[in-house]
């Protein structure tokens, strides 16, 4: 398989594991509220890529590397500040978040025009 194949791959496995951490955190895991707070939320822009990075699409690649900086700022914030579950789950998200931003860039890269181009010749 190629690179653009396991790095789309990548990208898909970490979007789904960030958008099911998001909401698992928020609703069940370690909710700011009892019982759940509205901060499940912020899993919905990551509905947006979704079917875009399922089919392989560069540009929802591109820019979903953009929108994955946020969540990897909240979660270095929050597995800073703080502590127990919140904060190992922080981790998580920031993890998922990383792998999801390198998945993305790479896919980007390899499946750049350019990049197809000389392939050919």
């Amino acid at each position: 398989m190629t690179a653009a194949v396991w790095s789309n791959r990548l990208a898909i496995f970490s979007l789904n594991g960030l958008l099911f951490l998001c909401l698992a955190w928020e609703l069940w895991l370690a909710p700011i509220h009892p019982g759940g707070s509205t901060l499940f939320l912020k899993a919905l822009p990551l509905l947006f890529p979704f079917f875009g990075i399922l089919h392989g699409k560069r540009y929802t690649h591109q820019w979903t590397s953009m929108l994955t900086l946020a969540y990897l700022t909240e979660g270095i914030v929050r597995a800073t500040a703080e502590t127990g579950t919140s904060q190992t789950l922080a981790v998580a998200e920031a993890l998922l978040a990383f792998l999801l931003f390198v998945s993305c860039v790479a896919y980007a890269r390899t499946t750049a025009p350019s990049k197809l181009a000389k392939s050919a010749d």
